[in-house]
C-alpha cells in the first residue's frame, strides 16, 4: 500500500483512510502562507521542507463567522462547525484521497466548498473524499481564503497591482489547482483528465475559473456546477453576490478607517486575529463578495452569453425546491416588468400560471419559480443559443429529504 509519496516540495506521508485500501493526505499546503506581506496578494509559492511532511490532519480553516448550533436550523444540525478546529489567516491547505495499490493515470477531481464566499472549509464531514477514491479517482479538496481576507478591494490594492485585484479566494483555488495539475501524478492521478466541481459558492468559483480562460486553458478538462452560477443569471436581486470595483474599493477605505490604518502597509502589518475580530464587529454586515474584475467574474453574466469562456463539458444542476421565490411586484404592470427581464421565458404562460397577486398557494399548485434552477437552465440555453463544441448537461435532484424541514442546495 502506498501512504508516501514525493512532491515538488519534498516527501509526503499519508494515513490510510477508513478503507485501508485508500490513503488521505491531509493538510498540505499548496502555497505560502497568505499573512503579513502576503495579505490581499495572489497567493505565493510554497516553500520546500526537509523530510517528510505528516500530512495527517485537516490544516487550518480560513477565517470566518463561527455558526451556533440550532436544532431547528438543518444547515447547523447537520453542518454544525466544530469550534475545536484551529482557523487563522495561514489557511491555504488541500487534501488528497488516492487509492494505494500502485495505479497510474487515475481521473481527478478537485473539489471547491460552498457557503456564500463567507463560510466553510474542506474538513466538513460531507466532503471527505474517500468513497469517490473507492471508484478509482484522486480526490482533491481545497481550502480557500474567504470574507474579508478573500474578497477585499481597495484603490492602493489596484493600483499595486496594475489591474483588478480583489478576488484572491479565485487566485488560491486557482493556484491550488495548477498544484494538483503539477504534483497530482505522484498520487497516481492523471493530470491531463481533471474535472473542477463545487456546490453553491463553490458552483460559483467554478462559474469564476470557467471565465478566466487565458489563465486556465489546459488546466482542467470538465467541470460541474452544482447550486449555484453567477448572481446576473437569477431572476431577482441576489444582494452581495457580487459589487463592482469602485463599490468593493470604498468600502475598502471605509473598512482600513474601522480598523485605524490608512495605507494598505500599515493594514498588512495588523495581526490577523485583529482584522478578524474588527471584521465580525463591523456594523457594515455585508458579505464580502466577489468584485466584477473581468478575469474572474465578467459583466452581466457574460461568461454564458458568449463564447468568452473556457469551453469544456460542463455538468450543471440543482435540487429540487431551491430558493423557491415569488416575484416581487405591485400589480399586474410590475409583474409584466418582471416577466420581461427572465430569459428565455415563455412570458404569457407565465402570466397565465401566475397572476397577480402571485401568493404561496398559486405557486404550489401551478409550478415553482425555483431561483437556482432558473439560473442554471438560462445558462444552459444561452449557451445552446450560442452553439459551441462543449456539451452541457443540465440534472435536478428530486429526492424527498426525510424530515420536517428541507436543506435546499
Amino acid at each position: 500500500m502506498i501512504r508516501k509519496v514525493k512532491i515538488e516540495n519534498g516527501w509526503v506521508k499519508g494515513l490510510p483512510a477508513a478503507n485501508p485500501c485508500i490513503t488521505s493526505y491531509k493538510g498540505i499546503p499548496f502555497a505560502a502562507p497568505p499573512v503579513g506581506e502576503n495579505r490581499w496578494r495572489a497567493p505565493q509559492p510554497c516553500p520546500d521542507w526537509e523530510g517528510e511532511y505528516p500530512a495527517y490532519d485537516f490544516g487550518p480553516i480560513a477565517y470566518q463567522p463561527i455558526t451556533g448550533y440550532d436544532k431547528e436550523n438543518i444547515y447547523t444540525r447537520e453542518w454544525a462547525m466544530d469550534v475545536e478546529l484551529p482557523m487563522g489567516e495561514d489557511c491555504l491547505y488541500l487534501n488528497v484521497w488516492a487509492p494505494a495499490q500502485g495505479q497510474k493515470d487515475m481521473p481527478v477531481y478537485v473539489w471547491y466548498f460552498g457557503g456564500g464566499l463567507q463560510v466553510g472549509h474542506t474538513a466538513e464531514m460531507e466532503f471527505d473524499g474517500e468513497r469517490l477514491a473507492r471508484r478509482g479517482i484522486v480526490v482533491v479538496t481545497v481550502g480557500y481564503r474567504l470574507n474579508v481576507f478573500g474578497f477585499f478591494g481597495h484603490p492602493e490594492l489596484t493600483a499595486e497591482s496594475g489591474g483588478a485585484t480583489t478576488n484572491f479566494g479565485f487566485l488560491d483555488q486557482q493556484f491550488a489547482t495548477q498544484w494538483v495539475k503539477r504534483n497530482i501524478a505522484a498520487f497516481g492521478g492523471d493530470p491531463n483528465n481533471i474535472t473542477i466541481g463545487g456546490q453553491s459558492a463553490g458552483g460559483m468559483s467554478v462559474s469564476a475559473q470557467l471565465c478566466d480562460k487565458a489563465n486556465n486553458e489546459g488546466l482542467f478538462n470538465r467541470a460541474i456546477i452544482q447550486s449555484g452560477v453567477f448572481a446576473p443569471a437569477y431572476p431577482m436581486a441576489l444582494h452581495g453576490l457580487e459589487a463592482t470595483i469602485p463599490e468593493v474599493e470604498q468600502r475598502g477605505v471605509e473598512f482600513f478607517k474601522y480598523l485605524g490604518v490608512e495605507t494598505l502597509a500599515e493594514a498588512r502589518a495588523l495581526e490577523g486575529d485583529y482584522v478578524y475580530r474588527k471584521m465580525l464587529d463591523w456594523e457594515d454586515r455585508r458579505p464580502w463578495c466577489a468584485a466584477v474584475d473581468e478575469r474572474f467574474v465578467k459583466s452581466a453574466g457574460q461568461w454564458f452569453t458568449h463564447n468568452d469562456r473556457l469551453l469544456c463539458p460542463l455538468f450543471m444542476g440543482c435540487t429540487d425546491n431551491e430558493f423557491i421565490i415569488t416575484p416581487d411586484a405591485e400589480d399586474d404592470a410590475s409583474l409584466a416588468d418582471f416577466a420581461d427581464k427572465l430569459p428565455g421565458l415563455d412570458k404569457e404562460r407565465f402570466l397565465s400560471l401566475f397572476p397577480y397577486p402571485a401568493d404561496r398557494k398559486v405557486i404550489e399548485e401551478n409550478g415553482k419559480i425555483n431561483a437556482v434552477e432558473f439560473a442554471v437552465r438560462a445558462a444552459a440555453r444561452r449557451k445552446e443559443i450560442i452553439g459551441d463544441d462543449s456539451p452541457v448537461y443540465f440534472y435536478s435532484f428530486e429526492t424527498d429529504i426525510p424530515g420536517w424541514d428541507n436543506p435546499g442546495c
